[in-house]
């Protein structure tokens, strides 16, 4: 009798992993990556970690909505994020004393009951995040605090819907011990995927800023079949990145947002990313990606900068920025310094998506340009090797952006050139993105996703289209020259910057 007893208990035990590990794969599988931090309260200036903004996030159709829980000095479960609520410690301190104090809605402060009650219910889709905060009395509390939260969400029926987060080692392992299967994911950023992988944990959700310094244990993460997320996310270029980067989920007060940026993303229409440089290092530009033109001889159209090699004052990179800059400062013959920097033998491409964030110099005489030459120019020269304009802007010109192709047939010193121009408001005060999408059939110029220029293979020859081989890129700011400085120069706009936010690659 014991022993099928044994069996029967076994083979429940098989059943119920195979449920979570089926579980665990949905999660690594969704398209939604939308967690709604303290629910989804911003847009409705309703309170954080109320009902009211969980029932939000869940009527947005998030992915998650993030809650934290904290126990009182009477052992109750409540849900709010700081230790102290009205000057009064959370642990300290009897929720019937801290119910009286009410949300600026009106609500109650929730228990973790009625929170998790009010998450099930009219919910088919939002995953409730649980943040288990740690005690600030002792380790000991911190989990008997997790045994408790764990206890009330199996007593609710509610494992399947709750994701367990916390910056506490501990805690999430205990959440392991109690609950075989429970999805947790580690808060801290002080651990590597490896490390993470060892301790038993499903994954790292570390703040946005971890992952830009560790760009390395994004790969890392893949590969060890780990959770990726970030928090907390709320600027356009760091959920750019993100979903760039195929984080599983994002967390973030601005929901509203973030689905707006993953509806227009280049890995919504298909692409992915390949290549990237996104400046998040201090000093002089990456030598492995990065080489310099150098000297002043006027670059084939009698522009008046000196291109200098490792100078800070004319090409830098801080604060997760390349910055370019011209100067007034007398290099050989030449009155100007620039930066002029190209990728080729480090980085080329054929076909892709191509796309540059960036924020221009304002100014008559300024000249900067986001282009490509083919890789064979040395062999056969310009411009039989093709040269791709993604943007380039004149400041006598203002706010208006060209995109060109030149080609032995198609070239401006034939007038010949195919190329368009876009007007935008905003280039000196803002970035904006300057991209192609380019294959074997077409190159389409566009700025921040709108299609300004299309340029079609005529499949003639290479002398019409040479684009079908690699191509690297160049950045640079030049001073006048034969079209930049059609009207003169204004010396008053030095320094002139063009700032480089990011270049990425997609195919």
């Amino acid at each position: 009798m014991r022993y099928f007893s044994f069996i029967f208990l076994l083979v429940g035990i098989v059943c119920c992993t195979a449920t979570y590990k089926a579980f665990n794969a949905n999660v690594v599988s969704t398209d939604n990556k939308v967690i709604a931090h303290r629910g989804a309260w911003k847009k409705n200036n309703l309170p954080e970690n109320s009902i009211a903004s969980l029932r939000q996030a869940i009527a947005l159709g998030c992915y998650g909505s993030e809650f934290d829980v904290r126990m009182t000095a009477d052992d109750s479960l409540i849900i709010c994020h700081d230790s102290t609520l009205n000057n009064l410690s959370i642990e300290n301190t009897k929720y019937s004393v801290l119910n009286s104090f009410k949300l600026s809605n009106g609500e109650k402060l929730p228990t973790l009951r009625e929170y998790i009650s009010a998450g099930l219910k009219n919910n088919t889709s939002t995953m409730l995040i649980c943040e288990i905060k740690p005690s600030t009395i002792s380790k000991e509390r911190s989990l008997q605090i997790t045994e408790k939260v764990v206890n009330q969400i199996k007593k609710l029926k509610s494992t399947q819907q709750v994701i367990y987060i916390s910056f506490s080692h501990d805690i999430l392992k205990k959440v392991e011990e109690l609950q075989p299967g429970a999805i947790t994911l580690y808060l801290n950023g002080t651990k590597s995927p490896d490390q993470i992988k060892d301790d038993g944990i499903d994954g790292l959700n570390y703040h946005v800023s971890v992952w830009k310094k560790h760009t390395d244990w994004i790969k890392s993460a893949k590969q060890n079949n780990l959770l990726l997320s970030a928090w907390t996310v709320n600027k356009t270029d760091d959920m750019d990145w993100l979903i760039a980067n195929k984080f599983n989920f994002i967390t973030t007060d601005e929901p509203e947002l973030l689905f707006e940026r993953i509806e227009n993303s280049p890995v919504a229409k298909g692409w992915e990313l390949t290549w990237n440089e996104e400046f998040n290092y201090t000093g002089l530009p990456d030598t492995s990606i990065w080489n310099y033109a150098v000297g002043g001889n006027g670059y084939g159209n009698n522009e008046l900068q000196y291109y200098t090699k490792d100078e800070v004052g004319n090409a830098v990179v801080k604060d997760g920025k390349l910055f370019i800059t011209a100067l007034i400062q007398t290099k050989e013959k030449n009155k100007y310094t620039s930066a002029r920097l190209f990728t080729k033998d480090k980085a080329e491409f054929t076909y892709g998506r191509i796309e540059v964030n960036a924020k221009l110099p304002a100014g008559r005489g300024t000249w900067p340009a986001i282009w490509m030459l083919g890789k064979n120019r040395s062999e056969i020269s310009w411009p039989e090797c093709g040269e791709i304009d993604i943007m380039e802007h004149v400041g006598f010109d203002a706010d208006s952006i060209h995109g060109t192709i030149h080609t032995k047939a198609y070239n401006h010193i034939k007038g010949t050139q195919k190329g368009k121009a876009i007007f935008i408001k905003n280039p000196y005060t803002e970035f904006n993105t300057y991209a192609i999408e380019w294959t074997s059939e077409k190159i389409d110029f566009l700025v921040n996703d709108v299609v300004y220029n299309h340029i079609e293979n005529e499949h003639l020859t290479t002398a019409e289209w040479p684009f079908d081989q690699p191509f690297y890129l160049i950045l640079n700011l030049a001073i006048c020259g034969n079209w930049g400085g059609k009207k003169g120069i204004d010396e008053s706009i030095f320094p002139a910057t063009m700032e480089i936010d990011y270049v990425r690659v997609y195919h």
